[in-house]
């Protein structure tokens, strides 16, 4: 599980300021802990273990081959967004939310293929052809493309969740994800509504360090989600099966037993054991005449004369 957030990282952060008293929404009346010179103090210990649900949320939603799409065009989330989603390799939207990028999906994607092409005819170089006004022209429309839609241009499908900076203010894209089914993990702010989102995670929307807090905890998450998926891919990888005539080789007994000796060594019929070997040669060291002479008499025939020939 990743590394949770304590109370004392959150309080530094400046997770526990909500917003004004009569700024606020009833339903996160439940996640108020007292309110402070006219603004609502969110209980942090509710936080953190939300949080943590979150966090768990996601990893397991990495770990079955899942994709989550970063949401935050507020000023304050718009770089937080972007390196977070970078650093764990997942989509992000930190623009202006274009309508229509989960219902109206196949048209969006149609925009993307325009500009994958455009970027591949700038890579071949065929812009150079091109007179240079209308050169410019196609450039600055792959920059404003880029700027709009860079961040998801390789998502080919649906992602599996989203996760938003502020329902309120993404509140276009949380009503897409609504309607699709899509499951939403987001940064409820006391003026937020928690009841419709599945993970919610009350804490200030607003201050750079609560959001990057936040939004850092969630990447890592999607990183050890990831690693959880490598880990579990190697362990389904199937068995590769060996040929009849092969596996018969591996399994096969052999014909003969072996024989034990008793020192435990075994040996294979019809060859010596090591031990027989080592003191045939020291005896053939110890008396080489004798072999040598028995040898010859027994190879070459005697050329002593005999009585019979006399």
């Amino acid at each position: 599980m990743p590394d949770t957030a304590t109370i004392k990282e959150l309080l530094e952060a400046g997770v526990h300021f909500g917003h004004q008293t009569s700024r606020w929404h009833p339903r996160m009346k439940r996640y108020i802990f007292t309110k402070r010179n006219g603004i609502h103090i969110i209980d942090l210990e509710q936080t953190a273990s939300m949080l943590d649900e979150a966090c768990e949320f996601v990893k397991q939603v990495v770990e079955d081959g899942g994709k989550i799409l970063f949401v935050g065009t507020k000023k304050q989330a718009q770089n937080i967004i972007e390196e977070e989603a970078k650093r764990c390799g997942m989509y992000y939207i930190n623009q202006r939310w274009i309508g229509g990028v989960l219902t109206n999906f196949a048209t969006i994607q149609s925009r993307v293929d325009y500009l994958v092409r455009l970027e591949d005819q700038q890579a071949r170089g065929e812009f150079n052809r091109l007179p240079k006004k209308e050169a410019l022209k196609l450039e600055e429309k792959i920059k404003r493309l880029n700027k709009q839609m860079g961040g998801f241009k390789e998502m080919t499908s649906l992602p599996d969740t989203l996760f938003l900076v502020d329902p309120v203010k993404e509140r276009i894209a949380f009503a897409e994800a609504q309607r699709l089914g899509i499951p939403v993990v987001a940064i409820t702010d006391t003026n937020c509504n928690p009841d419709d989102v599945a993970r919610p995670i009350p804490a200030n929307d607003d201050a750079i360090r609560a959001i990057k807090l936040i939004t850092g905890k969630l990447a890592d998450a999607v990183i050890e989600g990831k690693l959880g998926e490598a880990v579990t891919g190697a362990e389904e990888e199937p068995e590769v099966e060996l040929p009849a005539d092969e596996a018969a080789v591996y399994t096969s007994e052999p014909k003969e037993p072996m024989e034990r000796l008793e020192h435990g060594v075994e040996t294979v019929p019809g060859i010596p054991p090591a031990d027989k070997v080592t003191t045939n040669i020291e005896e053939a060291e110890t008396s080489p005449k004798e072999i040598t002479t028995t040898e010859t008499t027994e190879s070459t025939p005697s050329t002593e004369p005999t009585v019979e020939d006399k």
